[in-house]
């Protein structure tokens, strides 16, 4: 296959994220000429000290921008949820400032989830992370400034980043099942290093819910931005097959 008829999607990845990587790389499987390329940037801790919002600084993710530049890229995504508790401007800056810089399409995984939930006509949703409980507040929170509320949630009081990874599915699926309680409009597992999106189609059916992970939504995304259909995408939910 000749470079003019590849995609290569670019993901910044938070340095201790284990999931997104092969996550990403099962969803694309059945769309031979896209593949995903990513690029860390130090990332160990999610709270609200110092030390844990300034791992979220532009200079570092913009460097790793520059990396994923480097090998043509067509997009390039933000796969991470901090705008949750920062605030969706600093990712609507974070992609503004890579689109400058790059010259190429720049997304990120929350704002991908807003503009899914705008598609979707969600207003009311159910909000799922491994979080620790001002975190979540603050998420919640910043949800609401943009028009949506949070009618149930659950999180697991975790702050060390790579510990995200090993929730185990049986968990996370427990979870949702007591936020689809709620009755929200969508459900979405609020977390890039921890797998929910493997388990979308059978918790769908389940709940009757639209499920949408933060991995799932850095994909739909970054096929839009580089002009491949997202519904090529198959066995991932209902966000694939419904939203393009």
């Amino acid at each position: 296959m000749s470079r003019k008829d590849r995609k290569f999607l670019g993901m910044l990845t938070p340095s201790s994220n284990t999931t997104l990587e092969p996550v990403t790389a099962r969803m694309l499987a059945g769309v031979p000429e896209v593949s995903a390329h990513f690029g860390r940037f130090r990332v160990t801790e999610i709270s609200l000290s110092d030390k844990g919002l300034g791992q979220f600084d532009l200079q570092p993710m913009l460097d790793a921008a520059d990396l994923l530049a480097d090998a043509g890229c067509h997009s390039i995504c933000w796969n991470g949820t901090s705008a949750g508790w920062l605030g969706f401007d600093r990712d609507r800056e974070l992609c503004g400032a890579i689109e400058r810089r790059t010259k190429i399409p720049a997304c990120s995984s929350v704002l991908a989830l807003a503009e899914i939930f705008r598609l979707a006509g969600v207003t009311r949703f159910g909000l799922v992370t491994p979080y620790s409980d001002d975190v979540q507040q603050a998420i919640c929170a910043n949800f609401a400034r943009e028009g949506f509320e949070c009618t149930g949630e659950r999180h697991l009081g975790i702050r060390v980043n790579f510990d995200f990874s090993e929730v185990e599915p049986a968990a996370i699926a427990a979870m949702v099942r007591e936020v689809a309680r709620s009755r929200p409009q969508a459900i979405t597992v609020f977390c890039t290093n921890m797998d929910g999106a493997s388990l979308a189609e059978e918790l769908e059916r389940e709940t009757g819910i639209p499920v949408y992970d933060t991995i799932a939504t850095a994909v739909w995304n970054s096929l839009r931005a580089c002009g491949v259909d997202p519904g090529r995408v198959q066995g991932w939910g209902r966000l694939f097959r419904e939203l393009k």
